[in-house]
C-alpha cells in the first residue's frame, strides 16, 4: 500500500514494489478477507427491478470453489481459457475468482459483442468453456460450430425459464449444487497468465492483453493514488463501466477487493445519469471510476447532493481530457475532486492526480504514479525535456505491464522500443512532472503548420451550456493541410440550428486562438463511441474523407 505522505515527492520517493514469488489473484482478492472477517460484505448486487442480493467474502469464497470443482470436472486443465460473457453480477466475480484458483486464464467479453466480435475471441484465444446467460445464449450457439476448441458451456440463469441442457450446455447453479466447496487453489507464480484483455480497437482484429497474476500488485498503487489513499473506513465502491474492460475489472472491482472493499454490481442495459445518481445516492457509493463522458452527461441532473444524497470521496477518471469545466463542476455540485489518470489495456494505471496531496491541472493526466517511471520519449527512445512532445511511454520491467499480446509476437516486438513500453498515445510532460495527453497518433490534427491536439478544443466547446460533447477531427484541406472540424451533441432542450451556431462559434473565438478554432461545425444526435467511453474520432474522420472522395 501506499504511504500517505504530506507531498507527492514524498509518497514516490517512499514506495518500493513487493511481488512476491508465488501469487494467485483468487486467493488475495477473496480467501484471505473470507478468512479474516467471514461476514465482510464484498458484493451488493442490484437488479433492474431495484431488488438487492447480497454476498459475504465467505460467500464468494465457498461459490468460487464450487464453480473451480465444477471447471475441473468438466475437463479443464491449468492455462486453458474460459470465456466470461456476462455484465456485473455476482457470476462474473465468483468465475474470474474460480479461474484464478484453478489455474486457467479468464477472458472478459463484453455482451453488447455482436456474432462476429465474439467468434473472433474465442477462436483467436482457443477457449474450452464459456460461462454466460441466457440472453446471449444464443450468439454462443450460432458460433458454437466454428469453434471445436469450445466444449463447454454454463448458464448463468437457465433455470428460471425452464432452461435446456445438452450439446455442451450445462446449467451453472446446478452444478454448483452438486460441486464440493473445499478447493486447494493452484500454485502460480507473479509471472503465471491469469487473464486475457482485448483491446478495444476500432480498426482491424483486437489484441489480446495476457497479463500475469503480478498484475494485481501492479494495479494497486494506481487505485491507491487516484482514490486519495484508498481504503479509507466507509469505502465504497461502483462504476459504470463494464468488467469486460480492465478499467471496470482491475480499477473498480478487483482494486475494491484487493483491499476488502464492498462493490456494487449494476449494470444498466443504457446509462442513464439519473439512474445513475439515485444508485449513488441508494447504496452511498464512496468511491467511483468514470469515463469524461459519462461525468459529462451526469450534469444534466439537477442537484444531485440535495435531491438524491449522493455523498462521494473520491471520483477517478480516465480515457479522454475532462478539461476545467468538469473539475469546476465536480468541485460544486457533488463537492469532490476529479482525478484523472491514464493507462491502456496493456499497461494500465501509469499516471495519475491525487488532489489531496497535489495540485489538480485541467486537462492534465497527473504525474507518474508511484512504482512507475513514465516519460516522453523520441523515435529513437531518448528522453525529451519539459514542454516537449512525444509518445508516452513506460519502462520496463514494471509489473503492471502485459506479458505479451497471445498469438501475435510481431504486435508484441512492435510495442516496445529497447526497455520502453510504447503507449500509441502522443503527449507532453510540464517542468512540475505533469503530463498531458495530445491525442493518439492519428488524433493529432496538422493544420497550417501547426500540431493540434482536439481535447483543448473540445474542452472549449464543452463548457458553453448549451453543449453536452463534442469531438474535433482535421479534414483535409489543400492549403492548410486539415481543416478542424467540430461535431457537437446538444444537452437536451436545444436544437441544432444556425443561430446556436453563430452563438457557438462567437464562444469559442473568445477562448481559443485562431488556429485551433474549428471552421466546421455539425450537429449530430450521437457521437460514436468506443464500449469504454471513448470517442470514435477515427470513425469520423473516415466518413468525412469517404465524402471528399467518394471512389475511396
Amino acid at each position: 500500500m501506499l504511504k500517505e505522505a504530506e507531498s507527492y515527492d514524498d509518497v514516490y520517493g517512499s514506495f518500493t514494489w513487493e511481488v512476491p514469488e508465488f501469487v494467485n489473484m483468487g486467493t488475495l482478492v477473496c480467501d484471505r478477507h473470507a478468512i479474516a472477517d467471514p461476514s465482510r460484505t464484498a458484493l451488493i448486487c442490484q437488479n433492474e427491478n431495484g431488488d438487492i442480493t447480497q454476498y459475504s467474502f465467505q460467500a464468494l469464497m465457498g461459490l468460487s470453489n464450487k464453480l473451480a470443482n465444477l471447471l475441473v470436472a468438466k475437463g479443464l486443465k491449468r492455462g486453458d481459457r474460459l470465456g466470461i460473457l456476462l455484465s456485473q453480477s455476482v457470476e462474473t466475480g465468483i468465475a474470474h475468482i474460480a479461474a484464478w484458483k484453478a489455474g486457467l486464464i479468464s477472458i472478459p467479453m463484453f455482451t453488447l459483442f455482436g456474432e462476429d466480435a465474439l467468434r473472433f475471441r474465442f477462436a483467436d484465444s482457443g477457449a474450452r468453456a464459456v460461462i454466460t446467460d441466457t440472453e446471449n445464449l444464443g450468439k454462443i450457439e450460432t458460433i458454437k460450430p466454428d469453434l471445436p476448441d469450445l466444449g463447454v458451456v454454463l448458464v448463468s440463469d437457465s433455470r428460471k425459464d425452464g432452461g435446456k441442457e445438452g450439446g455442451g450446455i450445462f446449467d451453472l447453479w446446478r452444478g454448483l449444487d452438486d460441486a464440493k466447496d473445499a478447493f486447494t487453489p493452484v500454485k502460480t507464480t507473479a509471472d503465471d497468465p491469469s487473464f486475457i484483455s482485448y483491446t478495444s480497437g476500432t480498426t482491424g482484429n483486437p489484441k489480446g492483453a495476457l497479463h500475469a497474476h503480478r498484475t494485481l500488485f501492479g494495479h494497486m498503487p494506481g487505485v491507491e493514488f487516484p482514490h486519495e489513499f484508498f481504503p479509507q473506513p466507509g469505502d465504497l465502491m461502483w462504476t459504470p463501466a463494464d468488467w469486460a474492460w480492465i478499467g471496470g475489472l482491475m480499477n473498480a472491482l478487483m482494486g475494491a477487493w484487493y483491499h476488502g472493499v464492498p462493490v456494487l454490481a449494476h449494470r444498466a442495459r443504457k446509462f442513464d445519469p439519473e439512474e445513475a445518481v439515485k444508485l449513488m445516492g441508494r447504496h452511498q457509493v464512496r468511491n467511483t471510476f468514470m469515463p469524461p463522458t459519462v461525468l459529462k452527461l451526469m450534469r444534466d441532473v439537477e442537484k444531485p447532493v440535495e435531491r438524491y444524497g449522493v455523498n462521494l470521496r473520491t471520483v477517478a477518471s480516465a480515457g479522454e481530457p475532462m478539461g476545467a469545466e468538469l473539475l469546476d463542476w465536480g468541485r460544486e455540485t457533488l463537492g469532490v475532486s476529479f482525478n484523472e489518470f491514464y493507462g491502456q489495456t496493456e499497461c494500465n494505471l501509469v499516471t495519475s492526480s491525487c488532489s489531496k496531496i497535489m495540485e489538480s491541472k485541467p486537462g492534465s493526466m497527473g504525474r507518474a504514479v508511484p512504482g512507475h517511471v513514465v516519460e516522453i520519449i523520441d523515435p529513437d527512445g531518448n528522453v525529451l525535456g519539459p514542454e516537449e512532445e512525444g509518445q508516452i511511454a513506460v519502462k520496463s520491467p514494471d509489473p503492471v505491464m502485459f506479458l505479451e499480446y497471445w498469438n501475435n509476437p510481431q504486435a508484441t516486438t512492435e510495442k516496445f522500443l529497447g526497455n520502453w513500453l510504447l503507449t500509441g498515445d502522443r503527449g507532453a510532460k510540464d517542468a512540475d512532472g505533469y503530463f498531458w495527453f495530445l491525442g493518439r497518433e492519428d488524433d493529432v490534427i496538422t493544420s497550417a503548420g501547426y500540431r493540434i491536439g482536439p481535447g483543448e478544443i473540445e474542452d472549449c466547446l464543452a463548457k458553453h451550456p448549451a453543449v453536452s460533447l463534442a469531438a474535433a477531427i482535421g479534414i483535409p484541406d489543400p492549403l492548410r493541410t486539415e481543416r478542424i472540424k467540430a461535431f457537437i451533441q446538444l444537452r437536451p432542450g436545444h436544437t441544432g440550428n444556425a443561430e446556436l451556431e453563430s452563438d457557438i462559434r462567437e464562444f469559442f473565438n473568445r477562448r481559443l486562438s485562431p488556429h485551433e478554432k474549428p471552421r466546421l461545425i455539425e450537429f449530430v444526435d450521437q457521437l460514436p463511441m468506443t464500449a469504454t467511453g471513448k470517442i470514435k474520432r477515427k470513425e469520423l474522420r473516415e466518413a468525412e474523407i469517404a465524402k471528399i472522395n467518394p471512389e475511396e
